[in-house]
């Protein structure tokens, strides 16, 4: 396996440890909500709106931590990085076009990592088809 999926992978496992702790804190206390994420709009954010942001979350977690796992199952590959892109439009969509949030440390952070994630998700697919290939020629 080519050096720079391995980065990929430990820095899937990365982000769904983090997540897994973002969920942990959106089920302790909604207001880590309301101070750090949706900032334009703090009342709006309550313990049921934390809740399914913290479901959303972990299973966000568990698709990317599975990723990692299994980095080749393409099927997993395409829905983690559909993760992300979700991830960006939702919180593009809550600065821009909701006005519940600010470009806040809190929300730039998911942004870049979406972001950045999106970006090596798609220079991981050329190495996964270079590595396909490979495979194919060794068999033939």
């Amino acid at each position: 396996m080519s050096r720079f999926l391995n980065v990929l992978r430990s820095w899937l496992v990365m982000v769904s440890v983090i997540a897994a702790g973002n969920t942990l804190q959106s089920f302790r206390d909604h207001s880590f909500l309301s101070e750090k994420l949706y900032t334009g709009s703090p009342g709006l954010v309550n313990g049921l709106q934390a809740r399914t942001f913290g479901i959303w979350t972990l299973l966000s977690s568990v698709i990317r931590c599975l990723c990692a796992i299994d980095i080749r199952n393409q099927t997993l590959y395409y829905l983690t990085l559909f993760t992300f892109f979700m991830a960006l439009v939702h919180f593009l969509s809550e600065v821009f076009i909701y006005h519940t949030a600010a470009l806040t440390i809190g929300v730039m952070a998911p942004l870049m990592v979406a972001s950045f994630s999106i970006l090596g998700m798609l220079i991981g697919l050329q190495y996964l088809e270079v590595e396909a290939l490979s495979e194919n020629k060794k068999k033939n």
